[in-house]
């Protein structure tokens, strides 16, 4: 910390083969497509450019999220950093909506429901029933945790609750002791995070965009006041990105991380 600042970057995994299908993806645990791997593999590199040097690693338990911290750190030369996988970084689960493909649900709900379930803060998408096979008390990673805990369907809202009991408990302590910290993760739960440490109001929050495999950097005092964020690597590439996202899903228009986010105690 020659300059007195921690690094925290935040990274969503890169394409994975459900987003390539424009299908609600979630908690099911779908592999990156090669344009995913080669997104990480570039995300990588920016970071080598960037010269920071990770402490720690944060990810999901999801394998497009894990897949995406393991090409990173090889590529970086740093596969021996410890990386703890928690569940609370998992994406958002989009309950009975996951597998379906996002444009023909809009056909069978309609666009302005489909847009409430997937950009708004606080409407939670229709839930699973508890015998379904895509619960996740089926799943042997999650058999550790509280049934209590184990959503059928989340709001943004929701997936916000367990990534800041995450953050308070695990992360935030690691960059009050000076440590740099990556966290590999999802387009939502990184939504999620980005909106606390933005303050991002609730109104702008369905406009909020987080790219795939392009590395987003705070640099914070060790207060955890936010001094400067921004994105690593091409900006027409983050524009781009952006744009495909707004494409996929109805979004009406993006807008870019508030300023008066700037100096925000955490």
């Amino acid at each position: 910390m020659s300059d007195g600042l921690v690094k925290l970057v935040l990274l969503r995994h890169g394409q994975s083969v459900w987003n390539l299908e424009n299908r609600y993806t979630g908690w099911t645990d779908v592999d990156l497509t090669e344009e995913g791997m080669r997104e990480a593999f570039q995300a990588a590199e920016t970071l080598r450019i960037a010269k920071i040097e990770f402490d720690v690693v944060f990810t999901s338990v999801l394998k497009r999220a894990i897949r995406t911290v393991w090409i990173v750190l090889d590529q970086l030369d740093c596969m021996w950093l410890p990386v703890e996988k928690n569940w609370r970084l998992n994406e958002r689960h989009y309950g009975a909506l996951q597998g379906l493909d996002k444009l023909a649900s809009a056909k069978i709900y309609g666009q302005e429901q489909v847009y409430l379930w997937r950009r708004s803060f606080r409407v939670r998408p229709p839930q699973l029933q508890e015998d379904d096979p895509r619960a996740p008390y089926f799943d042997r990673r999650y058999a550790e945790v509280s049934k209590e805990d184990l959503p059928l369907g989340e709001s943004l809202e929701d997936a916000q609750r367990r990534v800041l009991i995450l953050w308070q408990q695990s992360i935030a302590p690691r960059l009050r002791a000076g440590q740099y910290v990556l966290i590999v993760a999802h387009g939502n739960s990184l939504r999620a995070l980005v909106t606390y440490l933005n303050r991002i109001p609730e109104s702008e929050v369905p406009e909020l965009h987080i790219p795939t495999g392009i590395p987003l950097l705070y640099e914070l005092t060790p207060e955890l006041r936010i001094v400067n964020f921004h994105y690593l690597g091409d900006p027409q590439r983050v524009k781009a990105s952006e744009e495909m996202l707004r494409k996929q899903g109805m979004i009406r228009r993006g807008i870019k991380l508030p300023t008066r986010a700037i100096r925000r105690s955490i």
